[in-house]
């Protein structure tokens, strides 16, 4: 058990530390104001944590830190220049409604960022889907002008994407905070990935998906364009690492969550081929929370009935020794 914990403990670290670089890079672009954002949605996060975990007559321990990671999380989802207290509203939606209303840490039922981020989405769409150029610095308390709506939306509209390669490795086109830094995205998947502190298979299942239709049903006339944009767009990197590959929610083994991610990716790709859906993965990977569940129950009924397999296999070894025994005695 206190390996176990220990564990938990250094995945939520691995995974501030990337979050904390995304966040480096949304202020290169969008000034202190992006920091201040993240900071005022970590305390709401941590404050919001202490007080479930007392009406709960629980203990803040380390593991409840992944309060600030769902947090950070949900700041790196938003627009740089959020109303703070829509930022509030939904941290607090996150920790006491969509994590402790269920149980907390240890009963998860879907993403705490992904549920606060649909739940804003019906409520403040306006404000959540409204973003400022890159390098167009806010003051704390300045109310944005000349906002504009983000490239995944003109992508998915008109298919059409006005940026260089260059620009969108490094992030430099509208869009979430910290959901466009695609070149720190990659390096942050392949280190999660390798230090196992996300789901492999969901991750490449995710990919796996969106890029294979995105291939055979392209939403433009170039097969390549449409694979490259369609997973550089609409959060669907971002996702796949922070969302539908949380530890907490996809299944176990990664044959499951393989399919499991392999089934979001492919409905999200859907849902913007079809309908336009701007950031429409955010919004499946809730939907598919049934699923996820199910892979979970189906896991629990294969450890147990190997486990019943092993008991009876060694019991029967037990036996077998014991007869052996008796005879060379006789």
């Amino acid at each position: 058990m206190q390996k176990k914990t220990r564990k938990e403990r250094l995945i939520w670290l691995d995974i501030m530390i990337t979050l904390l670089t995304l966040e480096l890079m949304s202020y290169f672009y969008y000034g202190i104001r992006s920091v201040f954002l993240a900071g005022i949605c970590v305390v709401t996060g941590f404050v919001a944590e202490l007080v479930s975990l007392r009406f709960m007559k629980r203990s803040f321990t380390a593991d409840d830190l992944t309060c600030t990671s769902d947090a950070l999380i949900l700041a790196l989802m938003f627009p740089a220049v959020m109303d703070y207290h829509i930022s509030v509203i939904a941290v607090l939606f996150a920790i006491l409604v969509a994590k402790n209303l269920f149980g907390g840490r240890l009963n998860m039922i879907f993403s705490p960022a992904a549920a606060a981020f649909v739940f804003v989405l019906t409520s403040w769409d306006g404000q959540l889907l409204q973003y400022t150029e890159p390098h167009v610095k806010t003051g704390l308390f300045e109310t944005p002008t000349n906002l504009v709506r983000s490239a995944s939306y003109v992508f998915d509209h008109t298919g059409t994407f006005d940026h260089s390669d260059f620009e969108v490795l490094l992030g430099n086109f509208s869009g979430p905070a910290g959901a466009v830094s695609i070149l720190l995205l990659v390096v942050a998947a392949i280190v999660l990935m390798m230090r196992r502190s996300i789901s492999a298979g969901a991750f490449l299942g995710t990919i796996f998906g969106t890029g294979l239709f995105a291939v055979v049903t392209p939403m433009v006339s170039s097969r390549a364009d449409s694979l490259k944009y369609s997973l550089v767009t609409n959060m669907v990197l971002f996702s796949a690492i922070y969302i539908v590959s949380d530890l907490r929610i996809a299944p176990k083994r990664d044959y499951y969550a393989f399919f499991y991610g392999l089934f979001i990716g492919v409905i999200s790709y859907v849902l913007v081929l079809t309908g336009a859906k701007e950031n429409a993965i955010v919004i499946v990977s809730v939907l598919f929370t049934p699923i996820a569940l199910g892979f979970r129950h189906l896991e629990k009924k294969i450890d147990t009935a190997e486990q019943e397999h092993s008991e009876v296999n060694a019991g029967e070894a037990a036996v077998t020794a014991a007869g052996e025994e008796a005879a060379s005695h006789e």
